[in-house]
């Protein structure tokens, strides 16, 4: 039995395997242009966030239908289930797929056929945070969040991703102000590519109550020293960082010394069908190649669940609080 977890920072998009990528196109009519799934496999190959997120958006195409996107979130659901996680909040993109003449109803509802019946299916609870395209315009983030207005019952946050290189957050202050009067909750990714003082502008500006990667807030002791003090959770996500060449290998990722600093670190998948692993994969390997022992995994896996928006039931975090402590290292 793994550890139980939370995870925080998830793609639903980023969870296609090549398997249900082909079953999907071949469902849909979608012509792919790769012969077969292990040549798909071998182009989950990244050279930077860019090429991963080209190769991202056009495998978007097979995303047609609620059914196709019900089918995306139990295929994850199962295995994130299987890998300890207890609860997750998961993130959409509903800008690439209104692009493609998908509607946001279409992507939400096939999105909620599958979270609605996770605890019972899966024994996961979950949550649902709309992100916008940073690369995109504010304008059109804007009208993003009005689209989803009438679905906002199946929402409870939003946040930023895509390339964050030249796209501060402050470029997106109206719409995070409209959200925030909406009573929804604020994530944003920060100092994964982008520098420090994009975390800051997040918190500033934003007014995020989460930063999503944050590994690059070690180059400034002073932000560190905020984080710490305001008990900011930063949604690390390891194998996403090799993957994509935010470090050079996984042995010299921060998170030892984060935690060391005090900050409120959790460990989660990112994009796990092209990074490599799922969330109980990417605790596996900070232990094996890290070295963290059973007192910082536990502080880990309890970080997730307190970083998690479940105010709306402290009795269900107060139980997977129990479940972390309770737990028996094999």
């Amino acid at each position: 039995m793994p550890l139980p977890k939370a995870e925080l920072h998830l793609h639903i998009e980023g969870t296609l395997e090549p398997e249900l990528a082909f079953e999907l196109a071949a469902r849909n009519g979608v012509a792919l242009r790769y012969p077969d799934t292990e040549a798909l496999r071998q182009a989950y190959r990244f050279a930077d966030l860019q090429s991963f997120l080209n190769l991202y958006y056009e495998l978007m195409a097979v995303l047609r239908t609620e059914r196709d996107f019900e089918d995306l979130a139990n295929a994850y659901l199962a295995r994130a289930a299987a890998q300890g996680v207890r609860h997750a909040e998961i993130f959409f993109d509903p800008q690439a797929h209104i692009a493609r003449g998908v509607s946001m109803g279409t992507v939400v509802e096939g999105l909620w056929r599958a979270l609605e019946k996770s605890r019972q299916n899966h024994g996961v609870s979950t949550r649902l945070i709309l992100c916008f395209l940073r690369d995109e315009s504010a304008d059109s983030a804007l009208t993003t969040l009005e689209a989803a207005r009438p679905h906002l019952d199946r929402i409870t946050g939003i946040g930023l991703d895509s390339a964050e290189a030249g796209h501060p957050p402050a470029k997106f202050r109206e719409v995070y102000r409209a959200a925030a009067d909406l009573g929804l909750h604020r994530v944003a990714h920060a100092g994964e590519e982008g520098p420090p003082a994009y975390i800051t502008e997040a918190l500033d500006v934003l007014g995020v109550e989460r930063i999503d990667h944050g590994l690059r807030c070690a180059e400034d002791p002073a932000l560190v020293e905020r984080l710490v003090r305001d008990r900011v959770p930063l949604t690390l996500c390891p194998l996403s960082n090799v993957r994509l060449r935010a470090v050079d290998s996984l042995a010299d990722h921060p998170l030892p010394a984060l935690l060391d600093a005090g900050l409120m670190c959790t460990v989660n998948s990112d994009d796990p069908a092209y990074f490599g692993g799922y969330a109980g994969d990417n605790f596996d390997a900070v232990r094996d190649t890290l070295g963290l022992g059973e007192d910082r995994l536990r502080e880990l896996a309890r970080n997730s669940f307190l970083a998690s928006f479940l105010e709306d039931d402290e009795e269900l975090r107060a139980a997977y609080l129990a479940e972390v402590e309770a737990y028996v290292f094999p």
